[in-house]
Order: C-alpha cells, then structure tokens, then sequence
C-alpha cells in the first residue's frame, strides 16, 4: 500500500479558497480550472453548424457539376462520332435526320442544308457540276432537353462533289 511516507509521487488535488457570507458559501475556483458557460457551448454549436451547412452545400454543388461534366463529355463524344459519319458511304444530301443515343439518353438532330455566304450576293446561275458546301448542324440534348446547358450544337461546312446522275449528266 502506498502511503504518505512511502516515497512514491501522489498526486496532489486543487485546494479552493472558500468564504462564508452570510448564509452562502462561496468558492474561488481557479482561473485553470473554469469551464466553458451555457452561451458559449451554444454559439460554438451555431458556428459548427453553419460551417458543416456551407460545406455540404459546396460538396453538393460540386457533384452537381461533376454529373453536367460527365453528361457534357459524353454528348460531345456522341456528336463527335455522328459527325464523323456523316457523308461517308452514302452522299451527304440536304434534309433532316433525328435518332436516340443510350436509349433515349441523348437525342440528336442533323440537318444539311446548302451553305449560302451571307457577305456574298445571291447567286443567279449555279454550276450543277461544281462542287458545293453542306453546312451540317448537330444538336444533341439530354436530360429534359428544356435547359439551354444540357444541348449541345456542332456546326461544320462540307464540300461535296455531285454525282454526275443527280447532276443532268449523260451517264453511260
């Protein structure tokens, strides 16, 4: 057993100064030993709670974006493939074309029209056999498709050759 003699350290409790007023005894508790008062526990709770409020809201906000990110990089990889295909094994012929990508995910819509420069005037006669632009708009969207950022809109001119069948040439 240890004892007071015994040459083992104890540890020694706080002493508190108490006096006496009257009918109330009143401790002095030293200034290392206080604790934190109600209206402090609570406004540090309302900071902590506005703190974790902002940060879930820019955590949300953040995946919010990540998800248009990954919507956006996925249509423009659509489009970009649809493109590319365009005119090859078949002529590219004016008119409007529509489809589904992922199973109604993306819808697309291409129209080819006959390019006409606005800087230039109207052309009276046209050469049938000469080549001429196609400008090909693509518009792929997503989602509700009412929301200007989730559509997407490619536009790109092509210079075709016609047939000379589809051109009024003698054909053999």
């Amino acid at each position: 057993m240890s004892g007071i003699g015994d040459g083992k350290a104890t540890t020694r409790l706080p002493t508190y100064k108490c006096r006496a007023d009257g009918l109330h005894i009143v401790a002095a508790v030293p200034s290392s030993m206080r604790g934190y008062t109600l209206i402090e526990v609570i406004v540090a709770f309302a900071i902590l709670a506005l703190g974790l409020t902002l940060l879930l809201g820019t955590l949300s906000g953040a995946a919010r974006q990540v998800r248009w990110a990954d919507e956006a990089g996925r249509a423009s990889l659509h489009a970009q493939s649809l493109v590319d295909t365009i005119g090859v094994g078949e002529a590219l012929r004016p008119g409007h074309r529509d489809g589904r990508f992922e199973d109604g995910r993306y819808r697309w819509s291409l129209d080819v029209s006959p390019y006409r420069d606005p800087l230039l005037p109207p052309a009276v006669t046209t050469d049938l056999g000469a080549p001429r632009l196609l400008q090909v708009s693509l518009l792929v969207q997503w989602g509700k498709g009412d929301d200007p950022r989730q559509r997407l809109l490619l536009q790109s001119l092509r210079l075709v050759t016609p047939n000379p069948i589809d051109a009024g040439g003698a054909g053999p």
